[in-house]
């Protein structure tokens, strides 16, 4: 019999997680104090976990389950986005386990076993039991190895089991299928869930509502009206403490070969029949099947490293200073590209994207710019100051979408100088956008998985990104820019040469 309150029709009610748990490795990283466990609690206190979720801790230290409890309230008080609730904590404390171990103690997962068991018993979790990898990729075989070995990986009697996956996934198309020959050996590709947390957010999701909700905008959103596409990514920070992973990474692959490739397909794909997964994720597929490279690579990708200068009132040092990165680095802390689809609906739209540190400020959106008017019944001077019509998308942090346009000065004479109207997702709700991980945990509990790119996409992404990457390892050192700037030189050379300029966010 269906349960009323889980018919995905019936809107009086959010969908709630049914009884399970979650196993947590790397419980004690940057990720899961700053994001996994606030996003959890925040899910309780909202009443989408069930009362008796279980949350098991997965790591070296010597904790009891009341000092892991400790460790999970001061990470909650500092960073959940609900505020801290005493009342709130307790029902989440009483699900609260840690095992202490390593990833090739087969002892520790041996008491993994013994705790998951006692979940089961004790809180009615049901034998479904989620394991979120917060780990480097290449602890992977070693825990996949040990879930195995202990069978915590096999459902029994219509339970699930399932594993979460943090990015990267891989650092390119064969340690990504060798990554996921690991995972899936272990696990059933339904039950792998890989986690791109730009899919969770609000904004990112509002690209389907606005694109398939909507009359406005399908007929102009095609070759015949958009002249090009900027996707944009800049932070407006260095690399922080992160040195031990980003050095030999670098841009491209942090960012564009999961979020912006991911960005692009949701931007250019075509309606799904459905939103069901199977649907969502075959239109996504079918853009980057069609993506295509430039010719020369050397003049239509740029890659850049940041110097030491000021930026926001303080002195910055540059990359090659920064704790932990060697004097000789040539990892790109900036990364640009143009890349083409080709699809009748995008045939001759150039889609240029570009991520970076240290940049003029924290800012990711969707730019699509439209052709010119054809033909133009004013004097050169009165349109002087027009530029293009433009919808830009903004996914973080000022929510929401600006449409540019032109409109005419008041006065006396026919001055047209760009307008804008804007939507901003503050000003027109008042329910507050949840964090990203909080509807991608959710989603996975509730075994919800069109927001998880599957395998297919991310080795479609690798292979778009392969080619560049290993044209500037060979070719390409990376171009210094200043802090505060919007990348080197050679990025803006890159779109002179097809007649454009960079959006200034």
């Amino acid at each position: 019999m269906l349960n009323p309150l889980r018919d995905p029709r019936d809107r009086r009610l959010p969908l709630i997680a049914g009884p399970s748990s979650m196993v947590m490795f790397g419980v004690t990283g940057d990720l899961a104090r700053k994001k996994l466990l606030p996003a959890i609690y925040d899910l309780t206190h909202r009443g989408l976990l069930p009362p008796s979720f279980g949350l098991v801790g997965f790591g070296r230290r010597e904790w009891s389950d009341d000092d892991f409890a400790e460790y999970v309230r001061k990470s909650v008080s500092e960073h959940s986005r609900t505020g801290f609730s005493e009342s709130v904590f307790e029902q989440l404390r009483g699900g609260l386990r840690f095992v202490t171990g390593t990833f090739d103690d087969s002892a520790a997962f041996e008491r993994l076993t013994e705790v998951v068991g006692e979940l089961d018993r004790t809180r009615g979790t049901g034998g479904n039991h989620a394991f979120y990898l917060s780990i480097p990729p290449d602890a992977f075989p070693k825990v996949c190895g040990q879930l195995a070995e202990s069978g915590l990986n096999t459902p029994r009697d219509g339970s699930w089991r399932r594993v979460v996956i943090e990015k990267p996934f891989g650092h390119d198309l064969e340690s990504a299928r060798e990554l996921n020959a690991v995972v899936e050996k272990v696990f059933r590709p339904e039950d792998v869930f890989r986690i791109d947390h730009y899919l969770g957010k609000e904004t990112v999701q509002n690209i389907l509502a606005l694109r398939f909700a909507n009359q406005l905008y399908e007929p102009v959103w095609n070759a015949g009206y958009v002249d090009h596409v900027q996707i944009t990514m800049a932070e407006d920070i260095g690399i922080g403490s992160r040195a031990g992973y980003y050095d030999g990474i670098g841009t491209a692959r942090d960012v564009i070969q999961n979020h912006l490739l991911q960005l692009l397909a949701l931007t250019a794909m075509e309606e799904p029949v459905s939103f069901r997964a199977s649907d969502l994720r075959a239109e996504k597929e079918k853009v980057l099947s069609a993506i295509e490279l430039p010719e020369d690579l050397g003049e239509h990708t740029a890659r850049g490293q940041y110097v030491g200068g000021w930026q926001g009132g303080e002195e910055v040092r540059p990359y090659l200073e920064e704790d932990g990165i060697p004097a000789d680095s040539t990892t790109e802390t900036f990364a640009a590209m143009r890349l083409d689809i080709a699809t009748r609906r995008w045939a001759g739209v150039p889609f240029y994207l570009r991520a970076g540190k240290r940049l003029g400020r924290r800012v990711t959106e969707i730019a699509l710019v439209f052709k010119r008017a054809p033909f133009l019944p004013f004097r050169s001077t009165d349109t002087a100051d027009l530029g293009q019509n433009a919808i830009v998308i903004r996914v973080q942090p000022d929510e929401g979408v600006t449409i540019r346009f032109g409109s005419k000065v008041p006065g006396t004479q026919m001055e047209v100088r760009d307008v804008t109207m804007d939507f901003a997702y503050g000003m027109n709700f008042t329910e507050e956008s949840p964090e990203a991980y909080e509807r991608l945990i959710l989603d996975m509990l509730l075994g919800d998985p069109p927001l998880f790119p599957r395998q297919k996409e991310v080795e479609l992404s690798w292979k778009i990104l392969d080619p560049i990457t290993d044209y500037w390892a060979e070719q390409m050192d990376p171009a210094p820019y200043r802090p505060g700037s919007w990348g080197p030189d050679t990025a803006h050379e890159m779109l002179a040469r097809d007649g454009r300029t960079w959006r200034r966010p």
